[in-house]
């Protein structure tokens, strides 16, 4: 987007817009870094192009339209060499939403849907709300990274189980998923017959460079014929309130389990979720590249900053705009409350199967996350003294 000056680094009054993020501490002194969107403004093209539909005056009932369509296949097999034909792609109005839809969809009432934790917490309540159950297998620490415990998934198989729930990339250990990785996955799904329900919301923010994020679904004809791809511009291009997501789904007979699942109780994609979306796939690219270079460099500021507190530690984001932030070993009670008494609000890591862990959404102006960072070192430091804010 030539002409345009992407601008990262003011800070965006975001109170009076209803914002859910920052009305939660509202008249309070606490910097709210938890809920996963950013404080940026979104792509330029986006709200030129929202401005343009608005003049219309119409907003009647909307179905995709054929640019936002087109403009979807040209991003999948551009970004992730993946050849998707339209009548692949299922609109929803939210990821979560099609977490339910996807779980709904999938066997029985009764049956069993794996999913690895610490994990996004609809990934745990989507299956218990479909009548499903969830069943957790734990990510190892294995030299400072992330990985799954391949013995215990195994383990974990039932003669119930149907599902194989991923996040990829993972939230919120902030995983980009190896192909070898993936590999494993898909020959476990094959194993048992298994779905694989693929969440790839965080696709398009890969922090590290030379890796880019492979939907599981690519590996080959015999996973992309059982899975089904979860995917949206709204963690990307920040525009999460507009609601506008997608299914990909190539084999027929499950692509129709899925539309019988939504039924009449899943809402349309309101008009403008519409046309933000196309507008970010066909016009965002030079803004999300910005936005990776400035995450990328919250992100090492995050990493030095937490590792060199007594008690805190992290581990490397590979993807996403989340920290995962262990506080066990400084002997912290609640600590998702302790750091909104430090003055930062915190995604608290029991919610996400956890307990003792906090995310940290560093989606924000670098000035912003600098203060948060001494308000958690600053708050560290009164509990091992003893002291109190």
């Amino acid at each position: 987007m030539p002409g345009y000056d992407f601008d990262f680094d003011t800070v965006v009054d975001r109170s009076n817009t209803a914002s859910e993020k920052w009305d939660r501490y509202a008249g309070q002194d606490i910097i709210p870094l938890w809920v996963a969107d950013m404080d940026f403004r979104s792509p330029p093209a986006i709200s030129e192009a929202l401005q343009r539909r608005i003049e219309h005056g119409v907003f009647g009932y909307t179905h995709s339209p054929a640019g936002l369509v087109e403009a979807v296949l040209e991003h999948l097999k551009r970004d992730f060499a993946w050849q998707v034909q339209p009548e692949f792609l299922v609109w929803l109005p939210g990821l979560v939403c099609g977490l339910n839809v996807l779980t709904k969809a999938v066997g029985d009432e009764g049956d069993e849907v794996i999913t690895f934790t610490p994990i996004y917490p609809p990934f745990m309540s989507a299956p218990t709300l479909t009548g499903r159950t969830t069943v957790k297998v734990p990510l190892q620490l294995v030299n400072g990274r992330w990985v799954a415990d391949l013995e215990a998934l195994e383990q974990a198989v039932t003669p119930r189980t149907r599902l194989l729930l991923l996040c990829s990339p993972h939230n919120p250990v902030g995983r980009a998923w190896t192909r070898a990785e993936l590999q494993q996955f898909a020959d476990f799904a094959e194993r048992h017959n298994l779905v694989i329900g693929s969440d790839d919301i965080h696709a398009g923010l890969i922090l590290d460079q030379g890796t880019r994020h492979i939907p599981i679904a690519t590996l080959s004809p015999e996973t992309d014929r059982r899975t089904i791809t979860l995917l949206a511009p709204s963690k990307t291009y920040n525009i999460p309130g507009l609601g506008c997501s997608f299914a990909v789904i190539s084999d027929p007979a499950l692509r129709k389990r899925f539309v019988k699942a939504a039924g009449r109780i899943v809402p349309h994609v309101n008009a403008l979720g519409y046309t933000a979306a196309e507008a970010a796939y066909r016009h965002g690219e030079e803004w999300r590249c910005r936005l990776i270079s400035y995450l990328r460099g919250n992100r090492d500021l995050v990493t030095a900053e937490i590792n060199a507190i007594p008690g805190l530690s992290m581990t490397h984001v590979e993807a996403t705009y989340l920290a995962w932030i262990d506080t066990r070993p400084a002997g912290i009670d609640n600590p998702g409350h302790f750091f909104e008494q430090a003055g930062v609000g915190l995604s608290d890591g029991a919610d996400f199967g956890a307990p003792g862990f906090v995310r940290l959404n560093f989606g924000c102006s670098r000035s912003l996350l600098v203060e948060a960072l001494q308000r958690i070192r600053s708050g560290v430091a009164a509990l091992h003294s003893g002291q109190s804010r």
